[in-house]
């Protein structure tokens, strides 16, 4: 599917869910493809941000971007995958984490922006029921936001993963991580991958996190 393809079906789900064209992003998923791929099936078409999975490979992208793109300024990277602490030295050039699980990720995170000069946003990570996901409990979270905060990161909003193949369970997680923000006052949901991410936006994303779709299995 193209990248034109997938938009195409965001803001069909958009109108579907009566909200704003526009109102949901795409994060193009870039893990394991190289540089001159994410600029032929991403980049062609508009500057999306650009979801990885492994801190090594941020920084690596990064560096080949600068040495490669004649001063063209940065894509807009985003950090997608599970965070650990040794790895947080490699996502300085990194606009939004989208998993923080708890306080001690937060703290991390904040001691090296204070080396960098400047600070991620972030996102808190739901659990989302399945015991071998990541995430925080509904009941804790007030709890982790706020602890979150006193680090001084900008908490934007929440992410949410949805069970593989259960479009109705996925629909539920959906709406209740949606219902979660908003009690929180949290504005930004990152929900929603290749498979469900038409109901996700349906459902309140502002954020997809579209790989395979894009780039095949």
């Amino acid at each position: 599917m193209s990248l034109p393809d997938v938009l195409s079906r965001i803001r069909t789900a958009e109108a579907r869910a009566g909200r704003l064209q526009g109102s949901a992003r795409l994060v193009a998923v870039t893990k394991g493809h190289s540089l001159e791929e994410i600029r032929r099936k991403v980049l062609a078409h508009g500057n999306f941000p650009l979801g990885e999975n492994r801190g090594q490979e941020v920084r690596d992208k990064v560096a080949e971007w600068t040495e490669t793109a004649q001063g063209a300024p940065q894509p807009e990277w985003h950090y997608i995958g599970p965070l650990q602490s040794n790895k947080v030295k490699y996502l300085e050039r990194v606009a939004l984490i989208h998993a923080i699980e708890d306080v001690a990720q937060a703290e991390t995170v904040a001691r090296y922006a204070e080396k960098w000069g400047r600070a991620p946003g972030v996102l808190l990570q739901l659990h989302n029921g399945e015991a071998q996901k990541h995430g925080i409990a509904p009941a804790e979270l007030s709890g982790v936001l706020a602890g979150v905060r006193a680090t001084g990161l900008d908490v934007r909003g929440l992410m949410v993963m949805a069970p593989y193949g259960q479009p109705e369970e996925a629909r539920r997680i959906f709406r209740v991580a949606a219902q979660r923000a908003h009690d929180l006052g949290l504005s930004e949901l990152s929900m929603g991958m290749s498979g469900d991410f038409e109901a996700a936006v349906e459902e309140g994303s502002t954020l997809v996190r579209v790989g395979s779709a894009l780039f095949g299995e």
